[in-house]
């Protein structure tokens, strides 16, 4: 038998598969209560605006732009909207600093391609994203852990990343109800991050996935609107942001974007056309469709939908947890983080929550690049309705309390 291993390139060895990916399967098992994947509830889905979107494009004039190869930047329409969007968050920016990608993910790979060499460290906080750390794997990166508020000095970043053999590239954290944790950096820790990113000469990767998601307490402006501050004008900020309308509107029609000082947004361009060429244009054009026309009342009525259910899995937690764990009190997004007592492990825990309690999440290790977080795991309350959420958190509370460490 052929030995493809040793034709692959080494880079391949760095990608695995998502565990988060495995356990959506579990989505079509009824008897299963999965607070396993972080993604929006379907019923949410404005598919009567997108239903008209679609209608309108393929009867005018439009749908021959619409069905054929298009720019690389991007439909400009979307682009001017996102631009005007952006400016109410305190980036005022122009058609050259926002390029579109097919979904979010996309740009991570794109911005792990054009900054990473292999032996150069990422900083990323523990735990990240695991989306994150499978497009930045391919570009055979080290990691060092980012503590936003924390006292490592830019010196003690720079030597570790000299010490595995390369240059410390870029910080990536989301900012805003983090996946997977469900925490948002505070307005002086996002300002103490610029400083280190200027220290160390380096870019910021701020991916805003959730940051619509805002249920409860005070908006804080984005990292690149509190670094245009500082520096007059979005061509001389470090920061990249990272937006994305799979949260909003609709996955399935993977389109994301990226707002970033235009050198940078000329080199991704170059790398999109050396990908895919564009992302695709109908599906552009109806996102803009369907967003100039009601961006804001489908947001309020998925935060109205999303911040219920959160409510009621903390409520729940409250209720049901045994004393020895805690989690996570997010003010927005999809997620909670819970924390174990140490020596339990999140994965075991998982495997018998399936397999005796019908009720699934995802167990923490894999959100850590360093492979710590055993006695962690995180839930997603998107997708589950409040009799779900009381039910399947007081089946796992009891498995917890059964599986405790004895005194």
């Amino acid at each position: 038998m052929l030995n493809w291993e040793k034709i692959f390139a080494t880079r391949s060895s760095r990608m695995k598969a998502s565990d988060i990916r495995e356990l959506l399967k579990l989505l079509d098992r009824p008897d299963i209560i999965s607070f396993a994947g972080g993604i929006p509830d379907p019923a949410l889905f404005p598919d009567q605006e997108f239903k008209a979107a679609y209608a309108d494009i393929f009867s005018s004039a439009a749908v021959n732009s619409a069905l054929q190869y298009s720019v690389s930047e991007g439909y400009a329409p979307l682009r001017e909207w996102i631009a005007g969007e952006m400016g109410k968050l305190g980036v005022p920016c122009g058609l050259d600093n926002v390029f579109i990608v097919s979904g979010s993910q996309q740009g991570l790979d794109y911005l792990g391609k054009l900054f990473l060499s292999p032996k150069d460290t990422a900083l990323v906080t523990w735990p990240t994203y695991l989306g994150a750390l499978q497009a930045f794997n391919a570009y055979e990166p080290n990691y060092d852990q980012l503590t936003p508020g924390g006292n490592r000095t830019p010196e003690a970043h720079r030597q570790t990343a000299a010490e595995a053999g390369g240059q410390v590239k870029f910080a990536y954290l989301s900012a805003d109800f983090a996946n997977p944790t469900g925490e948002t950096v505070h307005r002086a820790e996002r300002e103490k991050l610029i400083d280190l990113v200027d220290e160390l000469d380096i870019a910021l990767i701020e991916d805003a996935a959730y940051q619509s998601l805002r249920y409860d307490g005070e908006a804080i402006p984005p990292i690149l609107a509190l670094e245009i501050e500082r520096k007059g004008n979005i061509d001389d900020t470090r920061t990249i942001y990272c937006g994305s309308f799979s949260k909003t509107l609709a996955p399935g029609l993977r389109v994301g974007f990226i707002v970033a000082n235009a050198p940078v947004i000329r080199k991704l361009v170059l790398m999109k056309q050396a990908a895919d060429l564009h992302s695709s244009t109908i599906n552009q054009m109806a996102i803009a469709h369907v967003a100039s026309r009601g961006f804001d009342a489908q947001v309020a009525k998925i935060k109205k939908a999303y911040s219920y259910r959160r409510d009621c899995m903390l409520a729940a937690l409250e209720k049901y947890m045994p004393k020895g764990t805690s989690w996570t009190k997010p003010e927005g997004g999809m997620f909670i983080w819970v924390t174990l007592p140490k020596g339990m492990d999140g994965a075991d825990l998982l495997a018998k929550a399936i397999a005796t309690k019908k009720v699934a999440f995802v167990p923490g290790r894999a959100f850590h690049a360093d492979g710590t977080g055993e006695n962690t795991f995180r839930m997603s309350f998107s997708c589950a309705n409040d009799k779900m959420i009381d039910e399947g958190i007081a089946r796992l509370g009891a498995l917890i309390a059964e599986e405790m460490p004895k005194a």
